[in-house]
């Protein structure tokens, strides 16, 4: 018997999931990330465990994905996050086209062909403004609990909109809000519309096909989803019984059996982990961005050939260029 387990350490939740050969999903596990990646990762992977009745041994193999992957001393291997959502999403809608990941700290808008593979992708992690953590903050400030956020949204009558972009700002909005006030289920719902139309158009710049799917936490949310399909005019495909959040992980994990199961087949030895190999790496990358860390900030100009930070030729830059003396007039 073939079990993997996928681990996918976001910003504000880690999710874990099991899937044997059959492709049936064993036990599941969430719980907040925190601050310590691989402490997080390593009590999901247990809570995994006890929830499923496995023991460590009985694992064949563990993918991570994920802003934490490289934190997972436990990985035979890690898959980025574009690629696990993406060959979730085709695995259990297979006329998906078009992706839609609210995570704590971005928004990921991913276009895909029908094998899986990304075509297109934006990210948005400019300010919180456009992500699920504002309606967390916004919820704390109501005094609301995240459960709670879409029940409570869903009684607004007269939603009002959050104009601002930025997260301070928005903040100031919805103060400004409640002093004029307006009811607290108008301002969290507008809170919803306002986050689901930035959504919608981070979507429309990938290109919007149809076959529209919808992954993270915010799947857990009804008021969220209503939001996102006004903004949208079309539904969004939705995985049951939570699976939406674990997205991410159900990826890695599907992947990895593929993965295992070709080794298997070939007669060829499960790799080992990278606690095996080392350890895990000690810095992470922070995730798509036009902006991500590298670990060559600058390269110099060469003696010959281009400056690969201006395009302009090494020796014009280089080299002093001779003055042309003016005739005076």
């Amino acid at each position: 018997m073939i079990n993997v387990v996928g681990i996918d350490i976001g910003s504000t939740y880690t999710k874990a999931i099991c899937l044997n050969q059959q492709r049936e999903v064993v036990a599941t596990a969430v719980r907040r990330t925190g601050f310590k990646l691989g402490v997080a990762a390593e009590k999901a992977f247990e809570e995994l465990l006890e929830n499923g009745g496995l023991e460590r041994s009985q694992i064949t193999y563990v993918s991570s994905t994920g802003y934490g992957r490289y934190t997972v001393s436990f990985r035979h291997a890690q898959v980025t996050e574009l690629t696990a959502h993406a060959q979730a999403a085709v695995h259990l809608f297979p006329d998906t086209r078009t992706i839609l990941d609210i995570g704590g700290q971005d928004i990921k808008a991913i276009k895909v062909d029908g094998s899986g593979n990304v075509k297109a992708f934006r990210l948005n992690d400019k300010c919180a403004a456009g992500t699920g953590a504002f309606l967390e903050k916004t919820a704390r400030y109501l005094g609301l609990t995240t459960e709670d956020i879409g029940p409570y949204a869903l009684r607004a009558t007269e939603p009002k909109p959050i104009s601002s972009v930025c997260a301070v700002f928005a903040e100031s909005e919805v103060i400004n809000h409640l002093a004029n006030g307006i009811p607290a289920e108008d301002i969290m719902m507008g809170a919803m519309v306002s986050l689901g139309g930035r959504a919608i158009q981070l979507m429309r710049r990938v290109g919007l096909e149809p076959g529209y799917m919808l992954t993270g936490g915010m799947t857990r949310n009804e008021a969220m989803i209503k939001a996102l399909e006004g903004a949208l005019g079309s539904p969004f495909s939705v995985a049951p019984n939570g699976l939406g959040q674990l997205n991410g992980a159900y990826g890695a994990a599907y992947l990895g059996l593929r993965r295992a199961e070709r080794l298997l087949a070939e007669g060829k030895p499960i790799p080992p982990t990278a606690a095996e190999l080392g350890g895990a790496e000690p810095t992470a990358a922070r995730r798509w961005s036009a902006m991500a860390q590298t670990r060559k900030r600058f390269e110099p100009c060469l003696s010959i050939g281009e400056c690969p930070m201006t395009g302009t030729p090494a020796a014009e830059r280089l080299e002093p260029q001779p003055r042309v003396a003016v005739a005076a007039r």
